[in-house]
């Protein structure tokens, strides 16, 4: 951002990618087109273990278990997790658990799940504010890993900020847990992780179809109803490799989750994020359906929405290709404050902010003509260049936390107070 132009005032935190981190993904190989035979592949590696000696078993264990100790929870679990899916597929020996640890072994790829890009955050105030002060807040982060063949998996963070004063962010777990599969129903997921796990362990990877190539952008709300009682939703796009859908998940315990997809004529394209609170009685989401222009919709149901309508189309230089949110909007006394993304020249991507009235977000009290945030001569290269985003701000004391992505990388903090970026639209 040019310093004439300058909202946000930087913090000296970035979150970079780190190929040392590794989670336990499913690898499970299959005979290729014409050579497959009348015993699956799978299957036969099985048979191979089980013929081996009780002392090549216990050796194989330890040269596994010893190393993947150092940067997994529960290593053993995982690996006879990956036997338990195995065996629902094929017609695996029945065998000792030392068996079924090393054909796990066997069906299992370790994995660096932010090797290449740790990015497009999100951020809420952590579930639980004990122990901090009472000018301070516990905060969760979202973050969107990239590894190795560009899959997307879905990476957290917790850390402590004072509006005003600094922001520290927890040192990340080294050892990466992903969610235990309690039930599938359909496209419906219910999951957890095991308790007491770490929020910078827990990793979601792709564990569907239509999440194989990535789950991204996660876009984490704290939604209050209208009797008071809270849930905590994140939407997300699912990535199949050829289709992107938008799907939800729901905190439904401390420790327990569902993952949903969305549907209704109006679940299109990216970028869905939910109001924190009912209008009207309805559930009110944001979206770009047309991948041009920002939508609102409303539905009795947050799971389905079939009505929606256009509230902001692009209007100046930086966002005349597109526009899109960049997270849930924000509630202040003066209306929804919903920060924007807009695609201008060289698919350059800028963020802005309107201002959306609080009984009807369908007008729009203001907007940005010029950027909040643009991509710097310092930061114009990365990953994908001439890039800053984020999925989600927080407001504290009238003062804005907003965690953003640089160049499709990492991940730098800026802070700014509500009035400046108020007068800021015209």
């Amino acid at each position: 951002m040019m310093p004439d132009q300058q909202i946000f005032d930087p913090l000296p935190v970035e979150l970079m990618p780190d190929p040392t981190r590794t989670m336990i993904r499913p690898f499970l190989p299959e005979d290729p087109t014409g050579f497959e035979q009348q015993v699956p592949r799978p299957q036969r590696i099985a048979e191979r273990v089980a013929a081996l000696s009780d002392a090549q078993v216990a050796a194989l264990c330890e040269a596994m278990e010893e190393p993947l100790a150092a940067r997994a929870a529960n290593p053993e679990e995982v690996l006879l997790d990956r036997y338990r899916a195995a065996c629902r597929r094929f017609d695996l020996p029945a065998t000792d658990r030392a068996r079924q640890v090393v054909i796990g072994g066997y069906f299992a790829q370790e994995y660096a799940f932010e090797s290449a890009a740790l990015f497009n955050p999100s951020i809420v105030r952590h579930h639980d504010q004990g122990g901090t002060a009472p000018d301070e807040a516990r905060i969760t982060l979202s973050l969107r890993g990239i590894g190795e063949g560009h899959i997307s998996s879905v990476t957290f963070r917790t850390g402590l900020w004072r509006p005003g004063g600094p922001l520290t962010i927890d040192p990340a777990d080294r050892r990466a847990v992903t969610p235990r599969i309690e039930e599938e129903d359909g496209d419906t997921i219910h999951f957890s992780w095991p308790p007491e796990t770490d929020a910078s362990a827990a990793v979601l990877f792709p564990a569907t179809p239509s999440q194989r190539q990535g789950i991204e952008d996660m876009r984490m709300t704290t939604f209050t109803d209208d009797d008071g009682s809270v849930r905590h939703f994140a939407t997300y796009t699912a990535f199949s490799g050829s289709d992107a859908r938008s799907e939800m998940l729901e905190m439904t315990h401390l420790d327990r989750f569902t993952l949903r997809p969305l549907t209704g004529r109006c679940v299109q394209n990216k970028g869905m994020a939910l109001f924190p609170r009912r209008i009207d009685g309805r559930f009110a989401m944001i979206g770009r359906l047309d991948n041009e222009n920002i939508w609102l919709m409303y539905s009795d149901d947050p799971y389905r929405w079939d009505k929606a309508e256009i509230i902001v189309r692009p209007a100046f230089a930086w966002d005349l290709v597109q526009m899109g949110n960049c997270g849930s909007p924000i509630e202040l006394d003066e209306g929804w404050l919903l920060l924007t993304h807009g695609v201008g020249m060289i698919r350059s991507y800028s963020m802005g902010a309107v201002l959306l009235d609080k009984a009807d977000p369908s007008k729009v009290l203001a907007r940005t003509a010029e950027p909040l945030l643009s991509p710097s001569p310092e930061e114009s290269g990365g990953y994908v260049p001439n890039v800053v985003y984020s999925c989600g701000a927080l407001v504290e004391d009238r003062t804005m936390l907003l965690p953003y992505a640089v160049a499709d990388r990492y991940t730098a903090f800026g802070t700014a107070p509500v009035e400046r970026i108020l007068a800021a639209m015209g």
